[in-house]
């Protein structure tokens, strides 16, 4: 890929030190993700896990980056930098996790193959993953749903609380 493409990624941990484990997650979408640089991060947002509610509270936030890799190496890159961090893959579902990194956008293509659909599919049910999103970029389109900023005006984040990064959980 010749052009840098804008991806976002969506960044969430709720489990050890969280609010250090997104913070260091910026530091690795930079440093250790080979023809890709970090253009932009949201705010920590702490709130209440999806799926089972008897596990700790998340901490999210949104990266921006700008790469020539093409969506798969990407995808590929940030599971990787997952292992790094402790992840194992269990096949669970919205349980705890030391980090989690979703492919959120990139650029503004449609994919639909096994292991990788972009935009994710949750993107414009997520309070936050948008409201992250909002804060860089709040005319981005997100293919077949609108703007961010439409769709945040159209959800209640009652739960999500913008936490400073100095706070650990």
């Amino acid at each position: 890929m010749s052009q840098p493409v804008p991806a976002f990624i969506g960044i969430g941990a709720n489990l050890g030190d969280p609010v250090a484990q997104v913070l260091d997650a910026f530091v690795r979408l930079d440093r250790d993700m080979p023809d890709t640089r970090l253009t932009g991060r949201s705010r920590l947002f702490r709130n209440p896990p999806m799926g089972p509610q008897d596990q700790p509270d998340y901490v999210n936030a949104v990266a921006r980056l700008e790469t020539r890799l093409e969506p798969r190496a990407l995808l590929t890159r940030l599971q990787a930098i997952e292992v790094a961090c402790g992840r194992r893959r269990d096949g669970s579902r919205w349980g705890p996790r030391l980090l989690d990194l979703d492919l959120l956008l990139f650029g503004g293509e449609v994919i639909d193959e096994p292991g990788l659909r972009v935009p994710h599919p949750g993107i414009a049910e997520r309070d936050f993953v948008l409201f992250p999103l909002l804060e860089l970029a709040p005319g981005l389109i997100i293919p077949g749903r609108g703007t961010v900023a439409a769709l945040c005006r159209s959800m209640s984040c009652t739960d999500l609380q913008a936490i400073a990064e100095e706070a650990r959980a």
